[in-house]
């Protein structure tokens, strides 16, 4: 067969770019439900990181998950929370948030490992014991998703709430110059500016190269050639 393969090979990458537009579009639709309702993702951020502490102490007292890495995703979870005292102004600078950044990366690196290879909790001696049951993939990829994914994801979404907010209040903490009371009178430009959330300018600079990529190759016609 010589015609199948490739059928199958351009459905893959067409699914893929299917797929990406589809993850895109989400960010941009959250993008645009957290900047109008600030108040309320705070509220629920706050209450998605208790519920999180929450399972996972659960895991930990019910399901044998180790106390140590158990341990390091409340402590993560806790700084996480950190990150929304001034909610939505996020400083990229700040140390709790690049500290927010490296423990993402090292709660998936710690908890890859111990699914990869988890330690045995029982006798190998008694035949009163069965082996302990393995994850299924669907159980480790939804402990992913939940428990290490799913807040700090919902924090870089939020970021982009912060191009609405006047810079009345906290403004400097977030721009690092300029004078609060004589800047609050001035408004901040919105979205499509320099100060685009991180979510949205990723987007937004795929959507550029994408239409940019097409005039050049000819596809469609651009602003500029009509």
């Amino acid at each position: 067969m010589w015609i199948l393969p490739l059928v199958g090979y351009l459905g893959v990458i067409l699914g893929f770019l299917f797929l990406t537009l589809a993850i895109a579009s989400g960010l941009y639709y959250l993008s645009e439900l957290v900047e109008e309702h600030t108040v309320f993702s705070k509220k629920l951020l706050t209450r998605l990181i208790y519920a999180v502490i929450a399972l996972q102490f659960l895991l930990a007292l019910v399901d044998g998950f180790p106390w140590g890495l158990s341990l390091l995703s409340i402590a993560s979870h806790a700084v996480y929370k950190q990150n929304l005292r001034r909610f939505p102004v996020v400083k990229l600078t700040d140390p709790l948030f690049i500290l927010s950044c490296g423990l993402v990366l090292l709660n998936h690196y710690v908890w890859f490992r111990h699914f990869s290879a988890p330690p045995s909790r029982y006798p190998s001696t008694s035949s009163l014991y069965d082996p302990p049951e393995m994850p299924t993939f669907a159980e480790v990829a939804s402990y992913f998703g939940l428990c290490v994914w799913l807040v700090p994801f919902a924090l870089f979404v939020s970021l982009s709430a912060a191009e609405n907010v006047l810079p009345s209040m906290g403004s400097e903490y977030a721009t690092g110059t300029g004078d609060g009371a004589g800047e609050s009178r001035k408004g901040r430009p919105r979205s499509g500016t320099n100060n685009a959330g991180m979510a949205k300018a990723v987007v937004n600079g795929v959507r550029e190269w994408v239409g940019e990529t097409g005039e050049v190759m000819g596809f469609w016609r651009g602003e500029r050639m009509r």
